[in-house]
């Protein structure tokens, strides 16, 4: 397994999970009642943390872990 290939799976993965959180964030302007940065932080990073996962899902499944071959 080459090491620029590992990199670029982990650099990958880490955009996956960056793109799912800020797609979350604009729930502030959509919603800023229920999801802001003061008492609607919990529901914030909750919303934030599931959409992360969701993209870091997704990436998983285009891109598995590189194999030896």
């Amino acid at each position: 397994m080459n090491k620029d290939t590992i990199i670029m799976w982990f650099k990958g993965l880490l955009a996956a999970v960056i793109g799912g959180v800020a797609n979350s964030v604009t729930l502030i302007i959509v919603n800023p009642q229920d999801f802001n940065l003061q008492a609607g932080l919990k529901n914030l990073l909750t919303v934030c943390a599931t959409s992360a996962i969701l993209a870091v899902a997704l990436y998983l499944k285009q891109s598995p872990l590189p194999s030896d071959k």
